[in-house]
């Protein structure tokens, strides 16, 4: 273990412990480390000698290896892990002037394979361990708090698909949620997945009260198996399904997560589809805008719908009682699309 975010309260009581320490200062070595954003003055909480210094021993867990920051405030981190491997956070700024919401990864690159997508390019080489994800947090709240703001809520929708990392993903949201250790609430964190049904299942099961976002980008099969591999395997209505259960059993309002791509699934007749298939079922409709990645791994192009055909999507989920909105576009000056920047710096093993 490199940081002290590779800890939960538990297993660091018995890490210090096992070096003749008093387990009791276990939680407050953690809150010290999580108030700081990752740093900590250890000298100040007086601790037993030789304890503090031990602590000075533990990195950071991740440094920045690159930067970027766009005209709208929105900073896109290229974070380096302890093994050489990089992957992407993001910091966005929020309407109101002191808020912000952040971005994170739960893999290095992505198995998916989705073709709009940038990380697909680079392929998958390993599951972030919860302290790495942690470490992403953390480096997301400083440059918040650098920005003048306060993270508020944070989404595991950055690269990797989080429900085939599950337990990591979940392990990391109770060291960031909970008073005393990350502190951001339980109900500002959002899990998404392309619809893996057993992780939605399973992220049920845990009963943790933090929100789901679903990708879905197609109302029907045929399309979003082009778009999406995962499609081939899981079907738009069991993927729905498993949302619903997982409403049902947190009583929170799943987000579909829907990118309109032109000529692709963008139709007036797919809108219609979109708006049956949600018919009855209390979801929040999440329109993209697409930020273009290039020629993908099929060779095509994609562009994002043009503003005509995209606000007419959304007339007609509106029109029939659905709750849709444009999520506010975000760095486009820079690669804020997610994997662009790693891809551009060649870190891809």
């Amino acid at each position: 273990m490199t940081s002290l975010a590779d800890f939960s309260v538990e297993e660091f009581a018995r890490h210090i412990e096992a070096r003749g320490y008093k387990p009791a200062h276990a939680a407050r070595v953690l809150k010290a480390f999580y108030e700081g954003d990752g740093s900590a003055d250890f000298d100040a909480l007086k601790l037993p000698s030789g304890l503090a210094e031990h602590l000075r021993g533990f990195a950071n867990g991740c440094e920045i290896a690159t930067r970027q920051q766009a005209e709208d405030g929105t900073v896109k981190v290229l974070l380096r892990l302890a093994d050489g491997r990089t992957v992407e956070a993001v910091m966005m700024t929020n309407f109101a002037p002191d808020s912000a919401a952040g971005c994170v990864s739960s893999q290095v690159g992505c198995a998916m394979g989705c073709d709009f997508c940038a990380t697909t390019k680079t392929g998958f080489e390993r599951n972030l361990t919860a302290g790495e994800m942690v470490g992403q947090f953390l480096a997301v709240r400083r440059e918040a708090a650098m920005a003048g703001r306060r993270l508020q809520t944070l989404v595991f929708m950055g690269m990797g698909e989080p429900m085939l990392n599950l337990d990591a993903v979940l392990e990391a949201v109770r060291r960031i949620a909970p008073n005393g250790m990350g502190n951001l609430g339980w109900r500002q964190i959002t899990v998404s997945t392309v619809g893996i049904v057993p992780g939605i299942d399973a992220m049920a099961a845990a009963d943790l009260n933090i929100h789901l976002a679903v990708s879905l980008h197609a109302p029907d099969d045929a399309t979003r198996a082009r778009l999406l591999p995962a499609g081939k395997r899981f079907r738009v209505e069991d993927i729905l399904a498993a949302a619903d259960r997982y409403q049902a059993k947190t009583k929170r309002i799943v987000t579909i997560q829907y990118c309109l791509l032109k000529g692709v699934n963008d139709s007036p007749a797919q809108a219609h589809q979109l708006a049956a298939l949600l018919k009855g079922r209390r979801m929040h409709v999440n329109l993209l805008r697409y930020n273009p990645t290039g020629t993908s791994l099929s060779g095509a192009a994609y562009a994002g719908a043009d503003e005509e055909t995209a606000m007419a999507f959304l007339k007609v989920l509106r029109e029939s009682g659905a709750v849709a909105h444009f999520r506010r576009p975000r760095g486009r000056d820079i690669d804020a699309a997610c994997g662009q920047l790693r891809k551009r710096a060649g870190d891809a093993r």
